[in-house]
């Protein structure tokens, strides 16, 4: 049957068929499969662009970002001994979902992103052998399991990936980008399945016998959900009680005072020359214009404002040439015409010089005489309100109604106050009460509390009454609730712990101790502790006999030498590197009659007098004779030796002047043009053989082909880790806030500011202050404050 057989085709993505192979040109050519139910294509080592076309990739990205776990599924034939990238979903360098094969170095690799970091997981697997095999690689949520021919080969739990892609982001089949990763070798039955245990589908024999972790972790966020019901609920609550405690027990009436008249409260009276009724509130004045009945005028007359009459009265209107005039609006003939009463009548106007070219003229609307270009209409006497304000246009002025205030039955002219407070359009926050003032509004404290800023007011001033909480390198803002701490300029963290900020960051585990300020750890040295101290060229480090000294990025490591081996204790000088009795743990090779004797290092082959004494050696089951040389079978690179009984290999010499040199074992004698490799970046050339570091991996350049994998660190015993901006390695932190490495632990819970319990990994904003998040972190309350919010608000 056909992988995928079954898979709703909604929830699926069958590149072979998407990506169009078929018609593929380049690299890639269509050849007998592992079985007959669908196509199987050859992809050939030459430059080639497998990617997905813009409807492919929208599809992928809507199934990533809604849902939470996926398989990709892939029949392959690997090219014996060489790497390659079978799927790639990437933006530019970021690799969001990357599935590598490495036959240099017998691992499938998995390259994804977590909080915008690369990750990269390593299975241990031949894949590249020549041999057909099917492979699946399942995840759920955080749950990673990797089956090869239907057969569960790795299963972990990693860092939950990034799955809300880009629209930027592309998809590769066979390579990681057009010069890179390019896989050799025959290709099937390439499928992503966005179902649980997708591998099913592959391998129906295999069947789910447990909820997914994405099964489990919807529920957690069930309960999630739930709680931060409970917080709102229980913060509305507390609010109202606030409230109802803090009622006045009296109220003061206050009065309005307008042109020296008294008014009370809740008084109202007309204001005939501004066509206003007018209502004293709280000692404030608020005049609206007079509500104007809806008028219907009859087709032949058009809604005019008269003098001396607040509300438009229907006059007869005109028409020419098409055109509707109102009562007073006038054109221009062959002389001037306005309309009045429904009648054009001719009208004597003596039109002003100007002082302009003819191009500037411009002729006003509804106007006989032009007017120069950028003529201030308003200047002649427009009439707009008092709430709003006569704006200039190209050949007219109009009215516009001044912030706070809302037009008039759709007239501009006349704009009464908007009432923000009843209206719900303010920003007082609690503790305050909303006083609608004209055309704005603000926010009075309730009595007995202290003002934050316009909008907010708290209990006490806690920043000025040593109640702070802050760092020394924060900064104290009042709030509803009590007070919150904001980090100074050159410093990040929640508030309350406040650590440098160094905007290159600081390598290697370095500790940035003052903006832009780097204290670099042991091994490391530089501005921003890029660079490695080689302890063992320097002489830094002294090793003792029995092991050398190895240099690692940031350490060095005291290696035993052959022939000597570890007691256990694991000295870093290597003292602990004590001699291995190859005579007693008979791993000698002395053969016959001759006796083993042990020596620091190593062992001799004592030979007394006697035929049998002849120094052979024996290996892999037969015997080698003495002086009789010999390459491994297993290993061609390396040529051994028998002597006196003992064995004795190396790699094999490279004589780069010698044209019969094995490259394969001499990649550094390569220097064929088409063995080269470019780096990642495309900037550099790098010979066969060369290596280099690139993105916290290491690199090697074999015959034209670049193989990489994650650069080697230190083990840390240390509870809580973190790896910093531009890091490779982690490096251990006592703050569970800053560590980036927690697997949460449901049973852990914390308390937020209600009391209410959170769930370890659930996240809420701080009661009181909008711009405080908090996050649980296995018991630990971790909290941010964004600056931007805290900035708008």
């Amino acid at each position: 049957a056909a992988v995928g057989f079954g898979a709703d085709p909604d929830l699926q993505v069958d590149l072979i068929a998407d990506l169009d192979l078929v018609n593929a040109t380049a690299g890639v050519t269509q050849v007998p499969g592992l079985h007959n139910a669908s196509r199987a294509f050859l992809l050939q080592d030459v430059e080639r662009e497998i990617h997905a076309a813009p409807h492919v990739t929208e599809k992928l990205i809507q199934l990533f970002r809604n849902k939470s776990e996926f398989t990709f599924l892939a029949t392959l034939q690997q090219k014996a001994a060489t790497s390659g990238v079978i799927l790639s979903i990437r933006e530019l360098e970021h690799s969001y979902f990357e599935l590598e094969s490495s036959g240099l170095r017998d691992e499938i690799r998995y390259h994804y992103r977590f909080n915008g970091k690369t990750r990269t997981e390593v299975f241990p697997y031949r894949l590249a052998d020549g041999q057909w095999h099917k492979i699946a690689v399942s995840l759920s949520a955080s749950h990673l399991l990797l089956h090869v021919d239907c057969n569960r080969i790795y299963e972990r739990v990693i860092d939950p990936p990034e799955t809300d892609l880009t629209p930027e982001s592309n998809l590769w089949l066979g390579q990681r980008n057009r010069k890179h990763g390019f896989f050799k070798g025959v290709i099937q039955d390439v499928k992503i399945i966005f179902i649980p245990n997708g591998y099913i589908t592959q391998c129906p024999n295999l069947n789910r016998t447990c909820p997914t972790c994405s099964d489990f972790l919807s529920l957690v966020q069930g309960i999630m959900d739930l709680q931060e019901l409970l917080a709102k609920m229980t913060a509305k609550l507390n609010y109202a009680e606030t409230r109802l405690s803090q009622l006045e027990d009296c109220h003061c009436e206050k009065t309005c005072q307008v042109n020296g008249v008294i008014y009370r409260d809740k008084d109202s009276w007309v204001e005939d020359d501004h066509c206003r009724n007018c209502t004293c509130k709280s000692g404030v004045v608020e005049c609206r214009r007079m509500a104007c009945p809806h008028l219907e005028c009859p087709p032949d007359a058009l809604p005019v404002h008269v003098e001396g009459q607040c509300c438009k009265v229907c006059k007869a209107k005109c028409i020419y040439g098409g055109k509707v005039l109102a009562e007073g609006q006038r054109v221009l003939t062959k002389s001037c015409r306005e309309c009045r009463n429904g009648v054009l009548v001719k009208v004597t106007e003596t039109c002003p010089p100007l002082n302009c070219s003819e191009k500037d003229h411009v002729l006003p609307e509804n106007q006989c005489c032009s007017v120069c270009r950028g003529h201030d209409f308003c200047a002649e006497g427009h009439v707009c309100g008092e709430n709003s304000e006569c704006k200039n246009w190209n050949t007219k002025a109009t009215c516009e109604c001044k912030n706070g205030y809302l037009a008039v039955q759709g007239d501009a002219a006349y704009c009464e106050d908007i009432d923000e407070c009843a209206a719900k359009m303010h920003y007082c926050h609690a503790n305050t009460v909303c006083v609608n003032l004209p055309g704005s509004y603000r926010c009075d404290c309730v009595l007995g509390y202290v003002r934050v800023d316009d909008f907010s007011c708290t209990e006490r001033d806690e920043c000025g009454g040593g109640e702070r909480s802050c760092d020394a390198n924060a900064i104290c803002t009042n709030t509803v609730r009590g007070h919150s701490c904001t980090c100074k300029p050159g410093y990040v963290g929640n508030g309350t712990t406040c650590r440098a900020f160094c905007e290159e960051g600081c390598r290697y585990g370095g500790t940035c101790v003052a903006p832009n300020r780097c204290a670099c750890p042991s091994g490391f040295t530089g501005s921003h502790c890029e660079k490695d101290i080689d302890e063992c060229a320097e002489g830094i480090i002294e090793c003792h006999n029995h092991s050398r000294c190895v240099n690692l990025p940031g350490w060095y490591h005291c290696e035993c030498r052959s022939g000597f081996h570890d007691n256990g204790s694991y000295s870093l000088a290597g003292e602990s590197c004590v001699d291995i009795d190859e005579c007693a743990l008979k791993t000698h090779t002395c053969w016959n009659d001759s006796a083993c004797v042990n020596l620091p290092g190593g062992f001799d082959c004592l030979c007394p007098s006697g035929p049998s004494c002849t120094g052979d050696c024996p290996h892999d089951g037969g015997l080698k004779r003495n002086g009789q040389v010999w390459t491994l079978r297993e290993d061609r690179c390396s040529v051994c030796s028998c002597k006196d009984g003992r064995i004795f290999c190396r790699r094999t010499a490279c004589d780069c002047e010698n044209p019969s040199a094995d490259l394969f074992c001499c990649p550094e004698c390569d220097t064929r043009v088409t063995s080269q490799c470019l780096d990642q970046s495309g900037h550099k050339l790098y010979r066969s053989g060369d290596n280099w570091t690139y993105s916290c991996q290491q690199c090697r350049c074999l015959e034209g082909e670049v193989d990489c994998w994650p650069l080697q660190c230190p083990h840390l015993s240390c509870e809580f880790t973190a790896v910093s901006e531009g890091e490779c390695c982690p490096h251990c932190v006592s703050d569970p806030c800053l560590a980036d490495n927690i697997t949460y632990d449901i049973s852990k819970t914390c308390l937020d500011g209600y009391g209410v319990p959170r769930l370890s990994g659930s996240v809420w904003t701080m009661a009181g202050s909008p711009c405080t998040t908090c996050k649980c972190k296995n018991g630990n309350v971790c909290c941010s404050v964004d600056l931007e919010c805290l900035h708008n608000n």
